[in-house]
Parts: structure tokens; C-alpha cells; sequence
């Protein structure tokens, strides 16, 4: 009985701490630019739920994005996924 009643609690004080981690609330362009070896990229800036503004960078056309500057290797198919990997942390 008593180890359900921790259990309940983990899983309670994991959903309360998964619901409060930081979210994208908007995602703004910034520049385009080359990296060192030529290739095209374009530069966002992600607007995290706790105030902080975060890059990304995007690539093959928008096919590939990155959290990060120009060299992360953090990177998601998905704009939003990279967005929500950015706030994070």
C-alpha cells in the first residue's frame, strides 16, 4: 500500500516537472548566411515559455533543423521539434 502511494507521488512530481519545462512561443527569422565550406543555411531565433532566446539553424532547404549556431550537431527533421529540443536545454 505504501509504495503505491510513492509511486503515485513520483508519477505526479514527474508530470508537474515535465508541464513546467520551458516551451517555444514563437519562432523568428534572422538572416541567411554560408557556412565555411559554402554550404547555405538560414538563422532563427526560438522564443522560449521562460523568456530565454535561443538559435537555430536550418538547412537542405529547410529539411534539416539545428539548435545552435552554424557547427551543432543537435539536430531534428522538424521545426518544432528543434524548437522545443532548444528550450529544453
Amino acid at each position: 500500500m505504501n509504495s503505491s502511494k510513492i509511486a503515485a507521488a513520483s508519477l505526479l512530481i514527474a508530470f508537474s516537472a515535465h508541464s513546467l519545462a520551458a516551451k517555444p512561443t514563437s519562432i523568428a527569422f534572422q538572416a541567411s548566411g554560408q557556412d565555411s565550406e559554402g554550404r547555405p543555411y538560414s538563422a532563427y531565433e526560438v522564443k522560449c515559455s521562460d523568456g530565454k532566446r535561443l538559435p537555430l539553424t536550418a538547412w537542405d532547404n529547410r529539411r534539416k533543423w539545428c539548435v545552435g549556431e552554424v557547427a551543432s550537431t543537435r539536430c531534428e527533421k522538424k521545426q518544432i521539434r528543434a524548437a522545443k529540443a532548444a528550450c529544453q536545454g
